[in-house]
């Protein structure tokens, strides 16, 4: 009986996957990953309820489960990586990084130390053999589809992993959970970034990268206002900026950082020409099958996303080496350095890579 194990955070989604399994004959093992440990807002730790969560699934499934420990290399791993970005200004996306080095390598590694020959996960997302190749594809769910988070995969990751849930709407994976009566069927998903949740974002940054304020201005030089600090802002932000009602009457949003000045330049309009892009530069490029679609400075016509949730975007990409030089068709809104921009053919995603540099002519290789 080949053995499978499930990471397991507490959710629906992974309980489901937990269930389906055993459902269709595998020796099924259950695995709590510790990655974070603090408390929330309201001085509750979360990571007990969640592992209270897993045990009472796993008994009423009637599967063994265990407890795993990655706090030092989510430390080292991923969070150090996170803190850097905001340091440069930067809005990096750690649940990409989180997956490829925390569930798809350390937990890998521990599910084959269990005598698994795969892993499973609650991702919406499937995967699929072609040509000998294992293939990352789109949930069935456009709405819950994760393959976005998932893009720094490789083959070889893919072809010990098992999605049962990617081919399944969050509604029918709630309706199995409440008719074979799992305790976690109508618990609300996580939501935010993975080891902040949703506690103020600015007071848990605040805790670890102490920011100084300055300058609000706009793109003339004139100063409108006065920022919290650089790292809590977002290009493309709206909300939060403390000057609404001043200059013309419309919103004002953030188009630029100034790091050398400390500045935070704002613009009024949600048209702002300083808001819209159609060339980009992104780095740390990876691709699922090892390599881009293309030969190397070869163009290739892809979908991209510029982040999650957006609609598919049609672009021209050029790969070299490790960095993609992208030309969207119609001009984007607010793309963010740091964040991830990932590829798709169809349903197939190609992978992808970090933001880096925008710009309104194109970048030169």
């Amino acid at each position: 009986m080949e053995r499978i194990v499930v990471g397991m955070s507490g959710g629906v989604d992974s309980s489901v996957t937990a269930l389906l399994l055993k459902q269709q004959g595998y020796d099924v093992i259950g695995v709590f990953m510790k990655n974070w440990d603090e408390k929330d807002e309201n001085g509750v730790c979360t990571a007990t309820a969640d592992w209270q969560d897993v045990q009472e699934v796993c008994d009423l499934i009637g599967i063994p489960y265990y407890a795993v420990n990655f706090q030092k290399e989510y430390q080292e791993r991923v969070f150090a990586y996170f803190l850097e970005e905001y340091r440069r200004g930067r809005t990096p996306n750690p649940d990409v990084l989180c997956n490829r080095e925390i569930k798809f390598k350390a937990f890998l590694d521990f599910a084959m130390k269990l005598g698994a020959t795969r892993m499973a996960t609650g991702h919406f997302v499937r995967s699929e053999i072609r040509q000998g190749h294992p293939l990352l594809l789109r949930g069935a769910d456009a709405r819950k589809d994760q393959s976005y988070f998932l893009y720094m995969l490789k083959e070889a990751q893919l072809a010990r992993a098992l999605f049962p849930v990617g081919g399944l709407t969050k509604a029918q994976v709630r309706e199995i959970a409440e008719q074979n009566g799992l305790p976690v069927s109508h618990k609300k998903d996580s939501t935010g970034i993975c080891f902040i949740g949703e506690r103020n974002f600015r007071t848990f940054l605040q805790g670890f990268l102490p920011m100084q304020k300055g300058d609000m201005r706009t793109e003339d030089g004139r100063k409108v206002g006065e920022h919290m600090g650089l790292a809590y802002y977002t290009l493309g932000q709206r909300k939060g900026l403390g000057i609404g009602g001043s200059g013309d009457g419309r919103s004002w949003f953030v188009v630029e950082k100034d790091m050398a000045a400390n500045a935070l330049i704002v613009a009024q309009g949600e048209d702002s020409p300083r808001l819209f892009t159609r060339f980009a530069l992104a780095t740390q490029a990876t691709w699922i099958a090892g390599h881009a679609p293309a030969p190397q400075g070869e163009p290739f016509r892809a979908m991209a996303k510029y982040r999650y949730r957006q609609s598919d975007q049609p672009v021209t990409a050029i790969s070299q080496g490790d960095v993609l030089l992208l030309e969207a068709d119609l001009p984007q809104r607010a793309v963010t350095p740091g964040q991830s921009v990932v590829l798709y053919q169809g349903d197939v995603c190609l992978g992808g890579a970090t933001i880096d540099q925008t710009g309104h002519t194109p970048f030169q290789g």
